[in-house]
């Protein structure tokens, strides 16, 4: 981890409409900064809408956070200048490199206290934001996939606040070798038994087991 991460950006969503393909649905995605202190209880930020609960949100998904650092190489392989909340990310932390996150790691800002519990896998609402309908598989190969939270210690956010990295058992698997599972068919039972045993979210612990044949209730 890299010196003094903080809070670059704080972000919020409203109930929007979406276009996607021929449909239009509802999105919470279109996150914008908010520059004023906001609460974050158990089920995430006070006043930011997830709209399609079925998928999103929850406790376990509560906060999603994403680097500045990953907007700065998306800008530049896009030739686009990606400001924060573009990928409908809560907090947009700078100074903390994602590509070594672990489920389990936790940040600690002012009373909050978040543990990392899954990647954020891209859906057809983020391709729809970006307006651009390959951009799921574009994400999906980047490897830069964020981390959804958990919030055990609720509190106050706000811009600048200093970020505290408590670092997880480095028995629980990366947040990005757990990414690549989703995408491949010849999975690894040792490396889903370890995201078994490691604080995942309860999304992909239902996957996980039913890639292991101990779950047939869990559908896609």
């Amino acid at each position: 981890m890299k010196n003094d991460p903080k809070v670059v950006s704080v972000n919020i969503g409203k109930r929007e409409p979406i276009r996607i393909g021929k449909e239009t649905t509802e999105t919470g995605i279109n996150k914008q900064p908010i520059h004023s202190s906001v609460s974050i209880e158990k089920h995430g930020l006070v006043d930011d809408v997830i709209a399609d609960k079925e998928n999103h949100g929850g406790v376990d998904q509560a906060v999603y956070l994403y680097s500045l650092e990953d907007y700065a190489w998306w800008s530049k392989t896009l030739q686009a200048d990606l400001s924060p909340g573009t990928f409908g990310e809560n907090l947009t932390i700078a100074g903390l490199d994602f590509t070594s996150l672990r489920i389990g790691d936790r940040f600690q800002i002012n009373d909050v206290l978040l543990e990392v519990t899954f990647a954020r896998i891209p859906c057809a609402t983020l391709a729809a934001r970006m307006e651009n309908p390959t951009f799921v598989k574009r994400f999906a190969e980047a490897n830069r996939p964020g981390a959804y939270t958990r919030v055990l210690s609720t509190g106050t956010v706000q811009t600048n606040d200093q970020v505290s990295f408590i670092p997880a058992s480095e028995n629980y698997p990366t947040v990005i070798e757990l990414f690549k599972v989703w995408y491949v068919k010849d999975r690894d039972p040792a490396l889903l038994q370890q995201g078994l045993a490691a604080p995942i979210a309860e999304r992909a612990r239902g996957a996980f087991k039913f890639w292991l044949g101990e779950d047939s209730s869990h559908l896609f």
